[in-house]
């Protein structure tokens, strides 16, 4: 008998399922809303200009090689990934308290911080939103967190940011937990604090000494603009928090294959970077070895060369405004055939995605009758939108909303 014998079959990746239920439907009709990634208004990929021109003169350079990178990556993407986040200014920087390490796109920088916090730090509480991104859970508790908790964050009959129960929960909590927040662009709801409400949440972390980790996936994608999208971050280190900070250019970028991401690491004083980085690199060892080089010098380019970061700008720009017009399309489609319910978070709400709010059973009617795949929250991608499906969409949904025996 094999050894393999025994192993059972794990459950399916939902957003991963959806996307080949997707590509196998022959309905002409079909709308992909499921996946996270850009697509443009013809509802395809879309390679940012700015990246073409960096491959161009990446592959242009006869002496670059094939050479392995340092365990923690590329010095000249990671300074300007972690100046990126924390302005040019930053204090943090200037004193060298702050550092950036390349890792394999946001869910390796969560994965590489999460193991430090648990296996060098002893840490085993974490908090995460409820909802979330659903990765998170994995990644922390497959990294030796022990203790995984969550604090309220979605108010179902607002549509909005529950934020006093937000607040009680982190209050409740222990001190030293590890508090996971979304930078900006929260996923799956769009919704985020107001800088006021950053403010509080920040005052109870510091008396309730707790740990900040923030995932950026968005940053420039969300509102673009990066200094903007960066306001909680940049808010906390001026506070004097240590914290830490996990980054994703693949969104903003466009490289999602390439997994490119950088963990920023934020500490009291430069005293310590020498240990915590060492550290890092034994657990990096350990984990992969060392990151890839080609996507670390797209972005690195990119954000060292002004003209080209203008133009990344530009990009970011377009990106988000279309994201915008496609919200404002969905509920101005919504209101004029009527669909019950309100509907007015969806342009509220920021980034990629919208947490529209309909049910399970709506969502089944979406996806076996008008063949439109969302996740079963109701997330759904507002980049999977364009002017062609927008009306098709927004007339499903009324169908679903009427028909369905629970009201959103």
């Amino acid at each position: 008998m094999s050894i393999f014998t025994g192993v059972e079959v794990g459950p399916p990746i939902e957003v991963f399922a959806l996307n080949q239920a997707c590509l196998k439907d022959p309905n002409p009709n079909k709308v992909n809303l499921g996946v996270g990634a850009y697509r443009t208004d013809e509802g395809k990929p879309w390679i940012l200009p700015v990246v073409k021109k960096a491959e161009a003169a990446i592959v242009a350079d006869g002496s670059l090689n094939h050479e392995y990178l340092p365990v923690l990556g590329m010095d000249t993407m990671t300074n300007a990934a972690t100046t990126l986040l924390l302005g040019d200014d930053s204090e943090a920087i200037k004193s060298k308290r702050a550092f950036g390490i390349q890792c394999l796109s946001g869910t390796g920088a969560l994965r590489v911080g999460a193991e430090f916090l648990a296996r060098i730090l002893q840490r085993t509480t974490f908090y995460y939103s409820s909802p979330t991104w659903e990765n998170h859970h994995k990644v922390f508790v497959n990294s030796g967190f022990t203790e995984p908790r969550t604090y309220r964050y979605w108010h179902q009959e607002r549509r909005g940011i529950d934020f006093e129960g937000m607040i009680e929960d982190l209050k409740n909590a222990p001190e030293g937990a590890v508090i996971i927040l979304h930078a900006c662009a929260h996923n799956p709801t769009g919704n985020d604090p107001t800088q006021e409400q950053w403010k509080e949440i920040a005052d109870v972390c510091e008396e309730k000494k707790l740990f900040p980790f923030f995932d950026s996936a968005y940053q420039g994608f969300a509102s673009g603009d990066p200094n903007k999208d960066a306001f909680a971050v940049r808010y906390f280190v001026e506070r004097g928090f240590e914290l830490l900070c996990a980054q994703s250019f693949a969104k903003n970028f466009g490289l999602y294959n390439e997994r490119i991401g950088n963990l920023t690491v934020v500490q009291k004083d430069a005293s310590t970077k020498a240990a915590v980085a060492s550290q890092i690199t034994l657990l990096v060892r350990g984990m992969y070895s060392n990151p890839p080089a080609f996507g670390s010098r797209i972005v690195g380019m990119v954000l060292n060369d002004k003209a080209l970061r203008a133009e990344w700008m530009e990009c970011i720009k377009t990106m988000s405004s279309r994201i915008i017009t496609m919200r404002k399309a969905l509920y101005d489609e919504l209101i004029a055939l009527k669909t019950p319910g309100t509907w007015e978070h969806i342009t509220q709400q920021i980034g990629m995605f919208s947490y529209t709010g309909l049910n399970e059973k709506q969502v089944d009617i979406l996806i076996n009758e008008f063949s439109i795949y969302l996740l079963k929250t109701g997330r759904i991608s507002m980049c999977g939108l364009n002017a062609n499906n927008v009306n098709y969409v927004a007339k499903a949904i009324h169908e679903a909303v009427t028909r369905a025996s629970s009201k959103i």
